[in-house]
């Protein structure tokens, strides 16, 4: 526990001991009592009345420390001295209870969010200076040792190592990196001495940026957040209020009224209307939302949009870097005449001086050295290809055009992606196919939409029709639209958001700088942040740092049990609240069922809110 609690937990057992032994003791002179139930109160609520003193002279009257006070204090003015202290003493261990809820919330977001690195080693005139990562600029070399954070975004220009990423992603499993990979600060070096080249200045890393958004996200408050503040900013005086009147009319006009009687009743009124419970448990319950979400690497940048996310009826989608995997590969060899890695090989020499996506691909398929000298001659052939002699053999590479301009014989692929065609001193040798990969994971995600729900799963792409027909059918979308524009993204997201139902919302996902329009236009814009760019991190509301869609449909799991919870929380209050209201005002509840009703309302209501912290990830 933190200091502060110790001391609000000392402070109870101090008081409950002194009225123990006033209950035990039974001094003959009731002064002794009364001196031990003051000295108790004084203990346990001394910075209650504090609060409640500073709060009315900067106008903020009616809060729970004023309805404290003022019940406690009238408690002892009409000789209710045992019920005075338990209203107060009742009232902290409500209070402790909460701290301790909130602890708990908080600590788990800090223990995942513990990635702020406190300084960085970093190369300057050949010696290695610790400074603050505020202080490297971009291009320096920083040094990264076994164990060590990462302390800004770079790539590796010497070593390599196992990367711990959990902190951002939320997965368990080591990332291996070596030269060229980029690395991003937060990350932990498990075993190898990394040397990173810096490529982002630390308020731009990719650690400030997490760090802003979970200690920025409770500042966007939910629909449920702002009903109970307007709830309360008029419920309390009106309680007040009420209470005055129950005290001051009755004994004016019901014959033989006593008045002590009246305004203990008023009391009582006083001390169960505290809205203490709907006030803590609601915004506990959002930041508990908010700390699951984030031990699945899904970072929400306020409890406004975990909340929308129980509403969602439409997903709509990026391709490239969303569902796929948005790095070319190649995905098959078919080979006439030759194994498929020699194929691959004459492909790979034949390309090997292009810098093109296509010769990086191949070349990446080999990945051997290739020998220079067995090139001994290239051409290329625009929109078409390259022809090269490779090891005494004329190579050819390219599209069909390339084929029918060499009256090569060929046989037309019938596979999706961009096929590669080789033929080896004017025979053809065969196809590579070259696409991009769908993740896995998308079939997870689109199965778990429809579990969630979601009415409607659309791919939006500006991918050719053939390549995008084939994802949308492979994931069964039910809709999807190719060969877009970023203008025309927008248009479809503005034509998907008239479909959803009153209250229903529109989420989209994307990873690229095109996607931000689109990221700011829906109800919830939702950014791959692992792989995405800074302008669609920046335009989303929230950032999944795993780059799985399927992260999204859990996080919508955890918005929609969030929600039942602040639901239960909102009826269980107010329903307990009005029946001992109305009973306090009736005289059939005294002050002891009225300390009950609040602290024991307050405390199974924060119970339930931390139930969201134990949400697991639906696999």
């Amino acid at each position: 526990m933190s200091r502060k609690m110790n001391r609000q937990l000392i402070k109870i057992i101090f008081s409950l001991l002194l009225v123990v032994i006033s209950l035990l003791l039974k001094f003959d002179s009731e002064l002794y009592n009364n001196i031990l139930y003051v000295t108790a109160y004084i203990i346990i609520g001394y910075d209650i009345v504090l609060k409640a003193l500073r709060n009315v002279f900067k106008g903020k009257v009616f809060d729970e420390n004023f309805l404290m006070t003022v019940a406690t204090i009238g408690a002892f003015c009409i000789g209710e001295f045992p019920e005075a202290v338990a209203v107060m003493l009742f009232y902290q261990v409500g209070e402790l209870f909460q701290s301790y809820a909130v602890d708990k919330s908080r600590k788990s977001v800090a223990n995942l969010m513990d990635i702020r690195p406190d300084y960085a080693n970093v190369y300057r005139e050949d010696e290695i200076e610790r400074v603050d990562p505020d202080e490297v600029n971009i291009g320096e070399i920083i040094l990264v040792k076994p164990g060590e954070k990462i302390p800004l975004d770079g790539i590796v220009v010497e070593g390599e190592s196992m990367l711990n990423t959990q902190a951002l992603t939320g997965e368990a499993v080591p990332r291996k990196v070596s030269i060229n990979d980029e690395v991003l600060s937060g990350c932990i070096n498990n075993d190898g001495i990394l040397k990173i080249k810096v490529s982002k200045e630390f308020g731009e890393a990719t650690v400030s940026k997490i760090l802003d958004l979970v200690e920025n996200a409770s500042s966007r408050k939910s629909k449920s957040e702002n009903f109970i503040s307007k709830f309360a900013k008029y419920y309390t005086p009106i309680v007040v209020i009420v209470a005055v009147l129950l005290a001051i009319i009755p004994p004016l006009v019901i014959k033989d009224a006593s008045f002590s009687d009246w305004l203990y009743r008023a009391l009582s009124f006083l001390v169960v209307s505290c809205p203490c419970a709907l006030v803590i448990s609601i915004p506990l319950s959002f930041f508990g939302g908010i700390g699951a979400a984030s031990k699945m690497g899904v970072l929400v940048k306020g409890s406004n949009y975990l909340e929308a996310l129980s509403s969602v009826e439409i997903v709509v989608c990026d391709k490239t870097g969303t569902l796929t995997e948005g790095v070319f590969k190649v995905q098959k060899i078919a080979a006439i005449g030759y194994s498929d890695d020699d194929l691959l090989r004459y492909a790979a020499y034949a390309e090997g001086f292009s810098n093109h996506p296509i010769s990086l691909s191949l070349k990446s398929a080999y990945n051997k050295e290739i020998n220079e000298k067995l090139v001994t001659r290239t051409q290329e052939v625009s929109g078409k290809g390259v022809l090269a002699k490779v090891d005494g053999k004329m190579v050819l590479v390219g599209n069909e055009k390339l084929m029918r301009e060499y009256n090569i014989k060929f046989k037309k692929s019938e596979d999706t992606g961009t096929i590669v065609y080789v033929a080896i001193d004017d025979e053809f040798a065969g196809t590579i196919l070259i696409a991009d990969k769908i993740k896995e994971d998308s079939y997870k995600a689109v199965k778990l939409f429809k579990n969630n729900n979601v009415e409607k799963v659309v791919m939006l792409t500006g991918d050719r029709e053939n390549i995008s027909e084939y994802v949308a059918n492979e994931l069964n979308l039910d809709e999807y639209h190719a060969e877009l524009l970023p203008q025309d993204k927008v248009s479809w997201v503005e034509r998907l958001m008239t479909q959803k139902s009153y209250g229903g919302k529109l989420i989209f996902v994307g990873d690229g700088i095109n996607d931000a329009p689109v990221l700011a236009l829906s109800d919830i814009g939702v950014a791959m942040g692992g792989l995405g760019s800074d302008a669609a991190i920046e335009a989303a509301d929230i950032v999944i740092m795993t780059d799985e869609p399927s992260k999204i449909a859990n996080s919508i799991q955890i918005s929609k049990k969030t929600m039942r919870i602040v639901r239960q929380n909102i009826v269980f209050a107010i329903v307990v609240k009005i029946a001992v209201l109305i009973l306090s005002a009736f005289g059939v509840a005294s002050m002891w069922t009225a300390v009950f009703a609040d602290v024991g309302v307050s405390v199974l209501a924060i119970i339930n809110a931390l139930r969201v912290l134990r949400i697991k990830k639906h696999v």
